[in-house]
């Protein structure tokens, strides 16, 4: 393939890749000069170490891992300020800071990554078999950052080697060659990887080989090259090579706490992760902080009620077709994953200010000024301010700028303080190679036991009921479940975002207005509510998701018939085609006149 380079303000970032090295959560720069250096297992490790630690680099909103923020670009989460995200006022622009930093901080790991391969390779045949690990380790990373950058941005410049102050000017290179260069990278890379890594937050061959079913799976759901029945059966190999070399965690929720994440059945699952840790020289993220109520956080983030809406009732039926759904009481006999996700109206939750445990309990109030809170120290139950409804930030809580729901998932850590937790944060999960297998499969119109087995071990985890047997050997129906799978199980680990780009629904995702919780339809003088809300809800009140067989198929809801019953917010929120990639920064292509823009922007 042919190298190419990027533009300088990316080559300063690369020349920065090649002269500092960290650990994996802390290590002092080390400066150095690369010719000559990687020709001995330590120095290669610690040419590594950087190269992860540029996974740390880009963050969203104050110390949140950029992989967190992506699926507040699609409809199952929105922001708090009304109209600024994707398809909801046109925030995606050129100049937007999330998509510079995207792609700044993808080329940085490209960047450490070539310098290390390329130093090291003059050495090759005297490496030993953990050096040749770790380099495997590093083009791993590489081909994730390329596998980042072409799912969002489409055709990029590509370089494998480190780029010199004379080759600017770099022009893209078709996602489909990146593609190509990327499944075979990962292939090869493989063979020098165990199935598990020694050391926690490395990737390995699951990693390795579960990342190949990701990328192709991309190049099969959207015709790389006309090429997607092959990239379908490459994903579909590399998936089912991972199967049965790892296993699903006991525990659904025990994967996003620190006391779950310690558990080896955890570890088996978590195939890689950002790490955090609260020894030595801390690294914590502010999730938490930046999603859960104001009377202990500070709300900024929400869940949508097209979310919330795609839970199936526990009968393994979609909300609209069981007998089972209580519009009075949305989360009573859902799938357990609808309450290990969120929190809503009515809910009793425990958070912590300290760490050490809960020294916060009180009741979700989406309506009233005051609720209910636990006092720890006389030991009962007090009725205290909401500040989801009367405080100074109001504005931006789950009853305001949200739809009535908050993130419990990521969310629920007690041993640390809301602000600073550790918790790590999954990048891939083996419940994803399972359900990645599925879809490769049914696309493939292969609907044989093994895809029914593999979507009901992700469904069985949480004590969801199998396949059911109408849809066994029908293609559509069996597709509508698996990407309903990949909604509630995967949902808030940055995967939705591809996910609606692969499918091509972001156009139904984001058609119109946000709908949300049953409004208060009065209130008494002291602003309690008297009438409406979920006490009143009627049965009529249950979203339309057969507008169209598109609609239907991915399990798309539309509100119409009820909405002025219903909070709303994103009044203008708006598709257009050009949203199926984000825009190249303006930046870049300021410094290189050869870097074209994607349609429409």
């Amino acid at each position: 393939m042919k190298r190419t380079i990027l533009k300088i303000s990316i080559f300063s970032i690369m020349i920065a890749g090649l002269f500092s090295c960290e650990d994996f959560l802390d290590r002092e720069p080390v400066d150095y000069s690369t010719t000559g250096f990687y020709k001995s297992e330590v120095a290669i490790k610690s040419g590594l170490e950087g190269v992860y630690n540029s996974l740390y680099i880009v963050t969203y909103y104050s110390n949140r891992p950029a992989q967190f923020a992506l699926d507040f670009f699609t409809g199952l989460c929105v922001e708090r300020t009304e109209n600024t995200t994707i398809g909801a006022g046109d925030a995606l622009v050129p100049d937007n800071s999330v998509v510079q930093q995207w792609w700044t901080g993808n080329y940085l790991t490209i960047s450490r990554a070539n310098s290390l391969l390329s130093g090291a390779e003059p050495y090759l045949n005297e490496l030993n078999e953990n050096a040749l690990q770790y380099l495997a380790e590093a083009r791993v990373l590489r081909a994730f950052a390329y596998y980042n950058l072409i799912s969002t941005y489409g055709d990029v410049p590509f370089f494998d080697i480190p780029v010199t102050v004379e080759e600017f000017g770099a022009p893209r290179t078709s996602k489909v060659d990146i593609l190509d260069f990327i499944l075979t990278e990962l292939e090869d890379a493989s063979n020098d990887l165990q199935w598990i890594a020694a050391e926690r937050g490395r990737v390995d061959k699951a990693v390795a080989l579960g990342l190949k079913a990701r990328a192709a799976l991309l190049g099969g759901s959207l015709n790389y090259g006309g090429k997607a029945t092959e990239y379908f059966s490459t994903s579909a190999a590399a998936a089912q090579s991972v199967i049965g070399n790892r296993a699903l965690a006991s525990n659904f929720d025990d994967l996003f706490t620190i006391a779950g994440q310690a558990k080896s059945d955890v570890r088996n699952e978590m195939l890689f992760e950002i790490m955090y840790s609260s020894q030595g020289v801390t690294k914590f993220h502010w999730i938490p902080f930046g999603m859960v109520s104001r009377n202990y956080g500070q709300t900024g983030m929400h869940p949508t009620q097209m979310l919330a809406d795609t839970y199936e009732c526990i009968d393994g039926k979609r909300i609209d077709e069981s007998p089972l759904y209580d519009v009075k009481n949305p989360s009573l006999n859902r799938d357990p994953r609808f309450k290990s996700t969120l929190w809503m109206h009515g809910d009793t939750v425990l958070g912590s200010t300290t760490g050490g445990g809960p020294n916060v309990q009180f009741v979700l109030d989406v309506y009233n000024p005051t609720t209910q809170f636990y006092s720890y120290s006389s030991q009962a139950w007090v009725e205290r301010t909401n500040a989801d409804i009367n405080s100074s930030a109001a504005w931006t809580s789950f009853a305001n700028a949200g739809l009535g729901f908050i993130f419990k998932k990521l969310s629920a850590e007690l041993s640390e303080a809301v602000r600073t937790n550790t918790t790590n944060f999954p990048i891939m999960r083996y419940a994803e190679v399972l359900l990645t297998y599925a879809e490769a499969k049914i696309e493939l119109g292969e609907l044989d036991a093994s895809v029914y087995d593999a979507i009901n071990q992700v469904r069985n985890r949480s004590n969801m009921p199998n396949v059911s047997t109408d849809r066994l050997g029908n293609q559509d129906r069996m597709r509508q479940l698996v990407r309903r799978e990949r909604k509630v199980e995967l949902v808030m680990e940055g995967l939705h975002h591809v996910d609606m780009r692969r499918w091509q629904i972001g156009d139904l995702e984001n058609e119109g207005p946000c709908y949300g919780y049953p409004v208060a339809l009065s209130k008494d003088a002291n602003g309690y509510i008297t009438s409406g809300g979920y006490a009143d809800a009627t049965p009529d009140m249950i979203p339309n998701f057969g507008t169209d067989s598109r609609h239907d198929l991915n399990d798309i809801p539309n509100y119409t018939s009820f909405k002025e019953k219903l909070k709303m917010r994103d009044a203008n929120r708006f598709w257009n085609s050009r949203f199926e990639l984000w825009p190249i920064p303006q930046a870049e292509r300021d410094i290189d006149v050869n870097l074209s823009q994607n349609e429409g922007y």
